[in-house]
């Protein structure tokens, strides 16, 4: 009996024929879909509450060592 191929084994069948024949572009697209057209929604909806709470704290402590240093 012949086994017929899933929609997933050929995407990545696909992927992988891609990936050959130009090793860099699946990562320049990486690069350049965060970094084209992303805005702040964007950009907090994709790191989640952990992360977007990491970066407030990055940027209050920024601010904070700035006043200190600077003033």
């Amino acid at each position: 009996m012949e086994s017929r191929k899933t929609a997933k084994e050929s995407r990545e069948r696909l992927r992988r024929k891609e990936h050959k024949r130009n090793p860099g572009g699946s990562l320049r697209d990486g690069f350049d879909r965060g970094a084209g057209n992303g805005n702040v929604p964007d950009i907090a909806g994709d790191m989640g509450w952990k992360g977007m709470l990491l970066l407030i704290l990055i940027l209050f402590l920024g601010y904070v060592l700035y006043q200190f240093f600077f003033s």
